[in-house]
């Protein structure tokens, strides 16, 4: 069967992707713990990012061939939405995706790497972090300009958000960007798009009275709906943690 190559660039052309993929096969140079493989590659004296996406399952090869757009295409596509409306994202360069006659092979994001200083689960965890409540006030400020420009982010767990400190701001970048949805976002549906960011209390007292500000809203209100959809989402991810154990432990 014949191999086919979907392709798209505003920079880089086809046969400087090859080279980069290239390189991305040779680099050790892996980024976090995901089931797709993450890399940084130098190219020119820039350092990329390279995400190589896991072969999907028989029903996606045929669904990423014939009626779906593939993750790496949508990574693109949604990077530069928000590169357009001005919300913060690791510059995108490219897509590739390889093709046959009836399947789907596999798919390439590149990116820029965004240089950072820590994301936001460590914003999260790490104690030796200083002035959490101004970057929660600035991170909610940055979620209330993405919501109006009609943005929601279904991925946005803590380790998606890049936070870098300039002078006396923060600027934020959201990266793994596959699953986005474009549309006009009730207030309530704002609230819930906090849900997944952490599981503790006193951050989302900050980042709902903030979020309240912004809109004009209630802040009382507006603390206790995110908490509560944050709540049902904790209590979900750990009772489907405890079914896979439980599984395990079974057919171990």
């Amino acid at each position: 069967m014949s191999m086919v190559e979907r392709f798209e660039s505003i920079t880089l052309s086809r046969k400087r992707v090859h080279h980069i993929l290239q390189n991305f096969k040779k680099s050790s140079q892996q980024l976090g713990d995901d089931r797709n493989a993450i890399r940084i590659v130098e190219d020119k004296g820039k350092k990329l990012v390279v995400k190589s996406f896991k072969i999907p399952n028989a029903v996606n090869k045929l669904a990423y061939r014939f009626l779906r757009d593939s993750k790496a295409k949508r990574s693109y596509e949604n990077a530069v939405y928000l590169q357009q409306h001005n919300i913060g994202t690791p510059a995108p360069l490219a897509y590739l995706e390889r093709v046959d006659t009836l399947s789907f092979k596999d798919s390439y994001y590149i990116s820029e790497y965004a240089e950072h200083d820590y994301t936001y689960r460590e914003l999260i965890n790490d104690n030796t972090i200083e002035n959490k409540e101004e970057v929660l006030k600035a991170f909610t400020a940055f979620m209330f300009k993405m919501h109006e420009a009609h943005i929601y982010f279904l991925d946005h767990s803590p380790g998606n958000t890049l936070i870098k400190k300039v002078g006396d701001s923060y600027e934020f970048f959201l990266v793994d960007l596959n699953r986005m949805k474009f549309y006009d976002i009730p207030y309530e549906d704002r609230l819930k798009n906090f849900e997944r960011l952490s599981p503790k209390k006193w951050m989302y007292d900050i980042m709902g009275a903030e979020y309240a500000r912004l809109s004009g809203k209630d802040p009382a209100e507006s603390i206790a709906t995110m908490w509560s959809y944050t709540q049902k989402f904790q209590e979900k991810y750990h009772r489907k943690k405890r079914f896979k154990k439980k599984l395990k432990s079974i057919f171990s």
